[in-house]
């Protein structure tokens, strides 16, 4: 098939958050949707779906456990016994679900920051403490982990390390051996791990997604790994995702703090995932080609047009992370492009310490959005 990912779809009245938000006149780049139509087959399953008419409660179906097993093990050679799914109608519920299960109060929650704004909301609801660190941010924009500090950040009441691989925002798809590091010293300190890797799919050439869990059976028994076909085939408005808990304990404890208090997922959800991981992989391969252009787009955009902004190709996931602190920008980056570009951007601020003076980009649009985004930005630069 082929794809028309240049086509602008109106997306303004069908009750989309990333498009509601802002006024008319606001381009908004800032929500972690694409403004692409899902694959044909996920539209088509779902029709067929609505069209049998009757929608009662529930269950996973036993092919998408099947369809996930077998996907796990042809990208990553990782095996996984089908118990050790658990659905979930969301990430960011499961994460908070991991928190609620094992961290007691006054405990520790390990985060790198800046990170994904929802993670600083897990440690409240528990009552927790965040234990945060910084990644450095070298001199060529990219991130990486200091060890020593981050052995540093854990005391001992720190339980948990909640991990962002792909990192959102930054952009980094972490290596064998990085990944490696940072579970060795998990383990050293007793620490459990929850790793959010739902932009696993989103990886760019010359990258490769490596799941924590699947390093070393000691490490997967240590590990709860969330992942979704939610940001992969667009599709997060169905609330579908799930857990990989292969060990049993740990898999039992989760279980039972979700009783009563978390839902299903709904039954289109599943319904789409299904179709999803069955047939969806020639569009995202196809989505993929498109958006590592509108990647290497926004870098070579933001290097000759945007005079003190900088910006790092991301690795993985459709964000930009845009360095705007050389660039003399009055106030908060977010507001000033917001009210002299008419541009939406997520404020670097709500990431967290290494936030400031930072904005992230959502080009997981049509190149016409994409480019109208940017010249908007640099003309309000070239203001200044």
């Amino acid at each position: 098939m082929t794809y028309d990912f240049d086509c602008i779809i109106d997306r303004r009245e069908t009750e989309c958050i990333k498009w509601q938000v802002y006024g008319a006149d606001v381009l908004p780049m800032w929500v972690a949707d694409m403004d692409f139509t899902a694959p044909e087959p996920v539209i088509a399953a779902l029709r067929a779906r609505v069209e049998h008419g009757v929608f009662g409660y529930e269950s996973h179906p036993p092919a998408l456990v099947e369809a996930i097993v077998a996907r796990l093990q042809q990208l990553y050679g990782w095996t996984v016994a089908p118990e050790a799914i658990v659905f979930l109608p969301g990430v960011v519920t499961a994460f908070n679900l991991a928190a609620q299960a094992f961290l007691e109060p006054g405990d520790g929650l390990l985060i790198q920051t800046p990170v994904y704004p929802p993670f600083f909301g897990v440690t409240g609801a528990a009552n927790a403490v965040t234990h945060g660190m910084e990644l450095t941010r070298n001199a060529d924009g990219r991130y990486s982990v200091d060890y020593d500090l981050f052995a540093r950040t854990i005391t001992d009441r720190t339980r948990l390390f909640l991990l962002c691989n792909p990192h959102n925002p930054v952009g980094r798809v972490f290596r064998e051996d990085e990944l490696l590091r940072m579970a060795e010293l998990c383990l050293r300190h007793n620490l459990l791990i929850c790793s959010d890797e739902i932009h696993g799919d989103l990886i760019f050439s010359g990258y490769r997604h490596i799941p924590i869990a699947a390093l070393a059976p000691e490490i997967a028994a240590r590990t709860i790994t969330l992942m979704a076909p939610s940001k992969t085939f667009n599709i997060a408005g169905l609330h579908c995702s799930f857990a990989v808990i292969p060990d049993a304990e740990l898999r039992q404890r989760y279980l039972a703090a979700r009783r009563g208090i978390v839902e299903p997922v709904n039954l289109l959800g599943y319904t789409a995932a299904l179709a999803a991981y069955r047939e969806g992989q020639p569009w995202l391969e196809a989505v993929l080609r498109y958006m590592e252009t509108n990647r290497d787009f926004v870098v070579a955009f933001v290097g000759h047009s945007m005079p003190g902004v900088s910006v790092a190709a991301p690795e993985g996931t459709y964000l930009a992370w845009l360095d705007c602190r050389a660039a003399g920008i009055p106030g908060n980056v977010h507001e000033f492009f917001l009210k002299e570009a008419r541009v939406a951007l997520n404020d670097g601020t709500t990431f967290g310490p290494g936030g400031e003076g930072f904005v992230r980009l959502n080009f997981g649009c049509p190149r016409a959005l994409l480019e109208e985004g940017l010249e908007r930005m640099r003309s309000a630069l070239n203001v200044l």
